[in-house]
C-alpha cells in the first residue's frame, strides 16, 4: 500500500508528513525546526473575521499593529491577495470603556466609526467573556451595545448610536446630472439621496458624489427607496470602501433622513442586500439593532 501524505498541525505551524507502513510520522522537534517556527510566528498576525449583514471586518488586537498600519490594512483587506474585508477594527485599551476600536478602511484611510464594525467588535468581546452590556470607544465617541440574543457564533445587538445631526437638503451638479440629497452626521458624514428606483449605474453615481469637491474629506452615500412608513430599501457606497452589502451608520442616516422628511416613522426597517436592520429614533438618540456573526479565525502571514 502506498503511504498517504497528510497535514498535521504543530503549534501554529502546518507540517506535512507520511503515515506509511512504518507507523505514524513524528514531527521534527529539533532546535532548527523550532527556531524556524519561532521566526515564522514573528510574521504571523492573528485575526478574527466577523460580518454584520454582509459588511465584513477583520478584528485584530492592537498589540500586533505594525508601524505602517494603513499599508498593512490595505494588504490584509485585499480580497485576492489578502484575507479580505471592508476594513480592520484595531483594538486598544481604553480607560473609559471596555475597549477602543480604531477603524481603518480597506483602502487604508481612517474612519470615525462603523456601526456594523462596532457591532462585530461587540460580538468578539462577548465571545471572549464580556458582559451583555458593554461600551466601546470609537472615533465618534463611546457607544453602548446591548446583547439581545445569541445563537452560537451569531449575535444580535442594539446599539445606542447617539444624537444625529440632520442638515438642510442641497443639490450637487454631477457629470450624470444633478443629485439632491440630505446631509446627515452619525459621527461620520452621510449624503442621503431619495429615489423612486435604483439606477442601474448607482455605483458610479455614488462614487462621483463621494469624491465631489464639496466634501473635503469624502462622504458616505446612501440611495434610499421608501417602501412603506416603516420600511425603506437602501444601497450603500461607502467612503474608503465602495459598494457594501450593508452599513450601520448608513442605515441610521437613511432612516433619520426619511423620518425627518416625513417619509417614514420610527422604528424603521432598513433593507439592504446584506440583510435587514432596525433603526428607532427615541428622544435625542438613535438606536440600531442588527446581527453580527463571527466567521473565522486565522493568522495572516506578513512578508
Amino acid at each position: 500500500m502506498e503511504s498517504a501524505a497528510v497535514s498535521v498541525s504543530y503549534g501554529n505551524f502546518g507540517i506535512s508528513g507520511d503515515f506509511g507502513n512504518s507507523g505514524p510520522w513524528i514531527p521534527d522537534r529539533s532546535l532548527a525546526k523550532l527556531a524556524a517556527i519561532e521566526v515564522l510566528s514573528e510574521h504571523m498576525v492573528p485575526f478574527t473575521k466577523a460580518s454584520a449583514c454582509g459588511n465584513d471586518f477583520l478584528i485584530i488586537d492592537g498589540i500586533h499593529a505594525p508601524a505602517d498600519l494603513h499599508g498593512f490594512t490595505r494588504r490584509i483587506c485585499d480580497r485576492h491577495n489578502g484575507v479580505g474585508g471592508d476594513g480592520v477594527e484595531w483594538l486598544f485599551p481604553a480607560p473609559d470603556a471596555a475597549i477602543r476600536a480604531r477603524l481603518i478602511n480597506a483602502d487604508g484611510s481612517e474612519a470615525e466609526i462603523s456601526g456594523n464594525g462596532t457591532r462585530c467588535v461587540a460580538a468578539y468581546l462577548v465571545n471572549q467573556g464580556a458582559k451583555e452590556k458593554l461600551t466601546i470607544r470609537t472615533g465618534a465617541g463611546i457607544k453602548t451595545c446591548h446583547l439581545v440574543s445569541r445563537d452560537n457564533n451569531r449575535f444580535e445587538f442594539e446599539m445606542d448610536m447617539g444624537e444625529p445631526q440632520v442638515g438642510d437638503d442641497f443639490s450637487l451638479k454631477l457629470a450624470f446630472g444633478e443629485a439632491h440629497g440630505t446631509p446627515v452626521s452619525m459621527g461620520n458624514p452621510h449624503y442621503v439621496v431619495f429615489v423612486k428606483e435604483f439606477s442601474p449605474a448607482w455605483q458610479g453615481e455614488g462614487a462621483e458624489i463621494g469624491r465631489h469637491h464639496d466634501f473635503k474629506h469624502g462622504i458616505n452615500v446612501e440611495f434610499v427607496r421608501t417602501v412603506s412608513k416603516n420600511d425603506i430599501e437602501v444601497r450603500f457606497y461607502e467612503r474608503g470602501v465602495g459598494e457594501t452589502q450593508s452599513s450601520g451608520t448608513g442605515s441610521c442616516a437613511s432612516a433619520v433622513a426619511a423620518i425627518a422628511a416625513g417619509r417614514a416613522n420610527s422604528p424603521v426597517k432598513v433593507h439592504a442586500p446584506g440583510g435587514t436592520q432596525i433603526v428607532r429614533w427615541a428622544g435625542q438618540s438613535v438606536f440600531l439593532r442588527g446581527s453580527a456573526q463571527l466567521v473565522c479565525q486565522g493568522e495572516y502571514l506578513e512578508d
